[in-house]
């Protein structure tokens, strides 16, 4: 069951701090940098401040993971599109193949869409092995059908060795949207869920390059959630806004929910949930959890009266056995994400800055 423990934002002693807050979280970032850093591909601050100097400045589009289109008939359709360029190859739980379909079907289905067609893009280095090539895409092809959605076209580029690192995969997808599904604007109450342990994808990819002495059991959560989604919104109709914690992890997720809500995301440290080898990895590297992607998670901002039901839901499903209630939303202190620590004080949790995992999918 879901608890009150977040039912009234965090207390602060002088008003003036919340004033002073407020204000910080408000600006964006801004673009200072000459040339294009690891760090630009974090998913955190650097990369929002790029997206928002060169992208959103030329095409006055606001440039998010999915696009919700309406056809001339009044059918409702989600559009995204996505690169992959992790290293290795290959890790424990999954390999290129499986995030370039997973990563696309996830995205639509944050958009609250059906998963229908998927196209697919290779840049191959010249040398690559054909054989470990027709691995990868027989994974794409197995992703694609237990997602439940069809490649359908594609494009394959060829350029010289040394101009690729292997292989580089992009893909596209469309989405279906229900009739009659939208998302009600986000209220303060509303409660925070998310559908499993942080941070598992990332650590995963990390190890697997071999470059620390670290050996771990860790895996790949790389899933399609599209199914789990329906078992939510099937349950908890009035479910404000999802979106799954990637690039930047859970942290930086939920300061693009304080952002576009102006609201406040109370998170409870107690409850974050993350895999004891996952922790420990972290806690070895000097890495917070939360800042560290996964590939088969997402979190749901749901009506507090469905949070129960919603639960309950993705606890049924086979990819929802460890999902929680990880905090709560407030007026205040506004746009802003704050964590309730274990020792009963409180922090601000700030957007991603830097790199830590480079290359993550």
């Amino acid at each position: 069951m879901t608890t009150e423990y977040l039912s009234s934002g965090p207390s602060f002693a002088e008003g003036e701090v919340i004033e002073r807050i407020e204000a910080f979280r408000r600006r964006r970032p801004r673009l200072k940098d000459e040339i294009v850093t690891l760090a630009h591909g974090a998913g955190g601050k650097s990369s929002a401040a790029l997206v928002d100097a060169v992208f959103v400045e030329a095409f006055h589009n606001a440039l998010g993971d999915g696009a919700v289109l309406t056809t001339p008939t009044g059918e409702r359709l989600a559009f995204s599109t996505d690169s992959f360029v992790v290293q290795p190859l290959r890790f424990p739980g999954g390999s290129i193949g499986h995030l370039a379909v997973h990563g696309t079907v996830n995205d639509l289905a944050m958009a609250g869409a059906v998963p229908q067609w998927i196209s697919a893009a290779f840049v191959l280095e010249e040398g690559f092995p054909i054989a470990e090539l027709k691995e990868i895409v027989a994974d794409m092809a197995t992703a694609a059908a237990t997602a439940g959605v069809r490649i359908v076209t594609g494009d394959t580029k060829v350029v010289p060795k040394g101009a690729a690192d292997g292989l580089f995969v992009t893909t596209a997808g469309v989405g279906v949207i229900p009739a009659g599904r939208t998302f009600a604007p986000v209220r303060p109450g509303d409660r925070v869920l998310l559908s499993g342990t942080m941070g598992d994808h990332g650590m995963a990819v990390m190890l697997a390059r071999g470059d620390l002495a670290i050996e771990a059991d860790i895996h790949s959560d790389t899933a399609a959630v599209s199914g789990m989604v329906e078992a939510l919104l099937a349950v908890a109709p009035g479910t404000r806004w999802l979106r799954d914690p990637t690039r930047g992890g859970v942290g930086t997720v939920c300061n693009e929910l304080a952002q576009e809500t102006g609201l406040c995301v109370v998170l409870d440290e107690e409850h974050l949930p993350v895999a004891p080898m996952v922790n420990g990895a972290c806690e070895m590297l000097g890495i917070d959890p939360l800042y560290v992607a996964n590939e088969g998670k997402f979190l749901a901002v749901v009506a507090q009266d469905e949070a129960d039901a919603a639960l309950a839901a993705l606890h049924a499903h086979p990819l929802g056995a460890a999902a929680v209630a990880i905090g709560a939303i407030t007026e205040q202190p506004a746009s802003t994400v704050v964590l309730r620590t274990a020792f009963g004080g409180t922090r601000i949790v700030d957007m991603l800055v830097g790199d830590p995992l480079p290359r993550i999918c």
